[in-house]
């Protein structure tokens, strides 16, 4: 239930990425194997097989096989393992 943040003309002006400006996640994945979340808040639910992940706009599920935690930052965190699929669910009412 959160709103929209609108970029300042400073932002716009220097054409700063929306990750760096924004509480917005970025999800990178390398293959099937590899996934770097950055912008995240904390972990919710954590298996082998399932990693449930909280952000500041909504969650990501993500479902696989032998998954792991790596690398946890304050904001970034490398999943490993074999990743099946991902869902997002929205936590913004626009």
């Amino acid at each position: 239930m959160r709103k929209k943040r609108k970029e300042s003309k400073l932002e716009n002006f220097l054409e700063l990425p929306k990750e760096l400006t924004t509480t917005q996640p970025k999800i990178t994945m390398l293959g099937f194997e590899e996934m770097l979340i950055e912008n995240y808040k904390g972990i919710l639910e954590y298996e082998d097989f399932y990693i449930r992940l909280a952000t500041y706009i909504g969650i990501i599920n993500i479902n696989g096989f032998n998954l792991n935690l790596n690398q946890m930052k304050e904001d970034t965190i490398l999943v490993t393992g074999k990743i099946d699929s991902i869902d997002l669910e929205n936590d913004i009412e626009e």
